[in-house]
């Protein structure tokens, strides 16, 4: 079940389920909060967010770190991860794993995506990860980042539309999800979004342009990309053929693209999640703003400091994959989420503790009753993936 608790409009998100300002620290005092962290190693980044819970299903963010390592650089030619593709990548590992050490962390899951599950030395890459930086790195499939993507923006349902389309454009592909809206026969419980369909299908943004772009500045290979696009994804599209009035359907982005998109839009001077994230963009800007990137060469992209160097020769990629999916749902303005997988691992891990507490003063609460004496709260083991 996925929540609706904040229309897309706002460009922050719901407190009830996630804020993202750091928390305070205080050297003074030891750290006496039970941190949660959850590291998402994709085809093009590897993420680390480190969070304390904050009432109910909230939390605030304690640390961060993200860098683009391009896991999956050459995969698409070779079947395999290349060697300096793996070392950028165990480098940032290590990073990660040395901030969630420093920070007694006691709940953890780390996942790895598309990369590792098409590459042939996938699986001997994960033990190597294991050994020289201790984390015990899960390939997940498609299936299950579509539903931990969908946990992570459930804050940002609108609760006016019966449909939500939620797309994650990653470095090796896209995951694309419809959560239709299921009438509680409980009044208390409310409406809610229930996961009906979803894909998982290789149009990631490294590969796309690997497989289209040529090697002149402004050799993007765009209308190849589109049209792959549109032929990868018309097997997901066609099965929601239901799906016609446009005003009942909410999209949601949720992708480094979607949210580079957005900051170009907005004409920030540097990026901003804070101003991005749970922000709107209007269908007219999006065409602009893909229009606008499409004529500019690589060098010039890489000057725009919401896009950098570093995205340069992937922007546009993922802009064909969002094109297609916006064509054939024309709604009238995009919600925009700077946040998914990691915010789906962490809300997991936090359920399930709380399902688990409630167990545990169940419990207790039957043996003071029949006489027993209290048992000892069991302590966490720190740093066990959960």
């Amino acid at each position: 079940m996925f929540s609706k608790d904040n229309p897309p409009g706002s460009s922050k998100a719901s407190p009830s389920k996630f804020d993202a300002k750091r928390a305070p620290s205080s050297p003074s005092k030891p750290q006496k909060t039970r941190l949660y962290a959850a590291v998402d190693l994709g085809t093009n980044n590897c993420r680390l967010l480190i969070v304390e819970r904050a009432g109910g299903l909230g939390f605030r963010v304690r640390d961060s770190f993200s860098r683009i390592v391009r896991l999956g650089e050459g995969l698409e030619g070779s079947g395999q991860l290349s060697q300096d593709a793996m070392d950028r990548t165990v480098a940032a590992l290590r990073i990660a794993a040395s901030k969630i050490r420093r920070a007694n962390v006691v709940r953890l899951r780390c996942v790895a995506t598309e990369a590792c599950r098409g590459a042939s030395n996938g699986a001997e890459f994960i033990k190597r990860v294991r050994k020289e930086t201790g984390l015990r790195l899960e390939i997940i499939d498609g299936k299950a980042e579509a539903e931990l993507a969908a946990i992570g923006c459930g804050s940002l349902f609108d609760d006016k539309v019966d449909d939500i389309i939620l797309y994650d454009i990653g470095g090796g592909s896209t995951e694309i999800s419809r959560l239709s809206r299921q009438v509680s026969p409980h009044t208390a419980n409310g409406d809610f979004f229930k996961l009906v369909d979803s894909d998982s299908v290789p149009l990631g943004v490294v590969r796309l342009s690997e497989r289209h772009a040529g090697p002149g500045p402004y050799e993007h290979g765009y209308e190849g990309m589109l049209q792959e696009s549109h032929d990868r994804l018309q097997a997901f599209m066609a099965r929601q053929s239901d799906m016609v009035d446009m005003s009942r359907v909410q999209i949601i982005g949720t992708s480094g693209t979607v949210t580079t998109l957005a900051a170009v839009q907005l004409g920030l001077a540097r990026y901003d999640r804070n101003v991005v994230d749970g922000c709107t963009i209007t269908a007219e800007n999006i065409t602009k703003v893909i229009g606008n990137l499409r004529q500019m060469s690589r060098d010039q992209l890489a000057e725009n400091p919401c896009i950098g160097a570093q995205r340069a020769d992937l922007v546009l990629s993922g802009c064909a994959v969002l094109e297609a999916i916006h064509t054939r749902w024309p709604v009238a303005q995009v919600s925009v989420a700077d946040r998914g997988l990691r915010e789906g691992l962490l809300l997991r891990m936090i359920k399930k503790d709380m399902r688990r507490n409630r167990r545990n003063r169940s419990n207790r609460s039957r043996r003071r009753s029949s006489g027993s004496p209290n048992a000892e709260t069991s302590q966490a083991p720190k740093g066990q993936n959960t």
